[in-house]
């Protein structure tokens, strides 16, 4: 089978070599890679760096459009049988991938979400472990889950539901629009807990507050109204 590893990158220059180095070297027996990253606008030198890699398929955006903005990007590329996000920081290890594709493997289910919260190790700030603690409950009491952890960036989802779906967020509320289109389709998440490494906003952290607010008003409106007309997910 193949994976079609989406990485959205805004201004990694100091990761983005370690974060490919580690893509291309993590082992996946039976698997065939493909590596997309997306510069969604970066100032740095995040897109030369990339493109001068062997084996990794550059696009660029013109400007900073945001992260679901860089996925729907990767999305129109992709052509493998499943598609996984990473991140272009050292936030999350691609070692914990096999983990992921063991329950894909198995049988076990269709899309496979990487849980920070089953094994919680490093934190992070507090208000954001509590901000994802709340938009995870919100999603649960919504569409009735059990899930712990929505924001995680490791999601692995069959392409051809990922296209049918499509992706309207701009931002980093495409995390929530993701999991409750899913969910509303009634189709089961399995989570497996995965190691993390928060960084610092003097790191490049990105996320902010706003962003939390956007994802409960995601939440809601997946779950109730669809999507503005101005808003309409991006179709492949």
């Amino acid at each position: 089978m193949k994976l079609s590893i989406i990485i959205p990158a805004l201004n990694e220059e100091k990761t983005i070599l370690e974060v490919l180095g580690r893509v291309k070297m993590q082992e996946l027996p039976g698997w065939e890679k493909e590596i997309i990253l997306i510069d969604d606008g970066s100032e740095d030198m995040t897109g030369e760096i990339a493109g001068r890699e062997d084996s990794v398929k550059l696009v660029r955006h013109g400007f900073c459009r945001g992260k679901g903005a860089a996925v729907a990007s990767g999305l129109k590329e992709a052509s493998g049988d499943f598609v996984l996000i990473q991140d272009a920081d050292l936030e999350y290890d691609p070692a914990d991938w096999p983990l992921l594709l063991q329950k894909i493997e198995s049988g076990e289910s269709r899309v496979v979400f990487g849980s920070r919260n089953l094994n919680p190790g490093r934190r992070g700030y507090a208000s954001y472990v509590l901000g994802v603690w709340l938009l995870t409950k919100l999603a649960n009491i919504l569409f009735g889950a059990r899930l712990t952890d929505i924001y995680t960036c490791y999601k692995i989802v069959p392409l051809a539901l990922a296209r049918e779906i499509g992706v309207s967020s701009a931002g980093f509320e495409m995390e929530a629009e993701i999991t409750a289109k899913i969910l509303k389709r009634g189709i089961g998440i399995e989570e497996v807990p995965i190691s993390y490494r928060p960084r610092k906003f003097s790191e490049g952290k990105k996320i902010r507050w706003r962003d939390g607010v956007r994802g409960a008003a995601t939440l809601f409106r997946c779950r109730f109204g669809g999507l503005p007309q101005d808003e309409k997910s991006i179709k492949f």
